[in-house]
């Protein structure tokens, strides 16, 4: 199995904290006629399962999904609860959400076993949000008895919608709509910045992999949602991987791994210092052109995080931190050849 699927097979068990906190919001603003989320309340927001209106200005926000806390907080928002995905962060924020928490300590819930209805309603929460929870009706219908719930759009998946449509449905709810398309509109920026200074990068095909060899296969992402990070900076994901899809994620076995040869540029999703040493004693990697060629780009754990979390404040620390290294890919850089013998 792999250790970092989107979608469905979310199954990375973790030790969950219990903190306490409280969330900011803005004072003074009474409620009106419904209006579109840009302060003016009640507002409604559509959603795979209808309608919710939430009456006035939340105070206190629970998250219910893996990646949900980082929009909130993007937004000026900080929830009292989140909701852990993997990495036993403190308070499931990331460090590149650090500042944006800043000293508030929300409570950790675990999704591990499905949505704990009683611990988020012990939370008492005035919204709960869950566009990258994997709502179904009858979890949705406990949680909306709680408070008003926001679930995934509906149109794709309902884990890891694209950032930007969680993005928009969070700040309608929020109450900060035009914040959060302005949110979206600085990050796509951000990215067509960075392909406009690196036409290198423009047609060069690139294949993103997980950390290591699971079950005897490569895990792979085929081009959509989870490669969106490379083909907004104009690489291009050779569409001969996709013969191994599944639900998301190519599983490519060891022995037909020379399909990532149509790959000018990999780049794995390493975590730790063992992981590239346990890829370079696997025969068939040493054997892999972009291997051969130097082509090769390698994360650690923050950075496969931001990767795997793609949300408005994970992309930003992306591009600082991986446009370096795929300039040097690009270029065949000696210092990613693999080690003799």
């Amino acid at each position: 199995m792999s250790r970092r699927p989107f979608r469905t097979r979310l199954l990375i068990p973790l030790a969950v904290l219990s903190l306490v906190g409280a969330c900011s919001a803005e004072d003074g603003d009474e409620p009106s006629a419904a209006g579109d989320g840009d302060g003016v309340f009640p507002v409604t927001v559509e959603h795979a399962f209808g309608g919710t209106t939430v009456p006035e200005r939340p105070q206190r926000v629970v998250t219910v999904g893996y990646t949900e806390q980082d929009t909130v907080l993007a937004l000026g928002v900080v929830p009292v609860g989140v909701t852990e995905w993997y990495g036993d962060q403190p308070s499931a924020v990331w460090p590149w959400a650090q500042d944006e928490l800043g000293d508030a300590e929300p409570t950790v819930l675990s999704a591990d076993d499905g949505i704990n209805v009683e611990a988020v309603a012990a939370l008492e929460p005035d919204l709960i949000i869950g566009t990258n929870a994997g709502l179904d009706e009858e979890t949705y219908e406990a949680l909306s008895g709680i408070a008003p719930t926001i679930a995934h759009s509906g149109e794709q998946d309902a884990y890891f919608e694209p950032w930007d449509v969680q993005a928009e449905l969070i700040g309608t709810a929020l109450g900060r709509r035009e914040e959060a398309l302005a949110l979206i509109d600085e990050v796509k920026g951000q990215f067509a910045d960075a392909a406009a200074a690196h036409p290198e990068f423009a047609g060069t095909t690139a294949v993103f992999l997980q950390n290591a060899v699971y079950d005897g296969s490569f895990i792979a992402y085929q081009d959509g949602l989870s490669t969106d990070f490379l083909t907004d900076l104009g690489f291009v994901v050779p569409s001969s991987i996709e013969q191994f899809a599944a639900d998301g994620q190519a599983y490519i076995p060891l022995e037909q791994a020379g399909v990532l040869n149509d790959a000018e540029v990999l780049v794995w999703g390493t975590e730790t210092p063992e992981d590239r040493p346990a890829l370079e004693e696997q025969a068939v990697y040493r054997t892999l052109a972009a291997v051969q060629a130097g082509r090769l780009a390698f994360t650690d754990e923050v950075l496969a995080g931001a990767i795997y979390f793609t949300s408005p404040l994970s992309l930003p620390y992306v591009l600082d931190e991986l446009v370096p290294r795929l300039e040097a890919a690009v270029a065949g850089d000696p210092a990613t050849l693999p080690a003799a013998g």
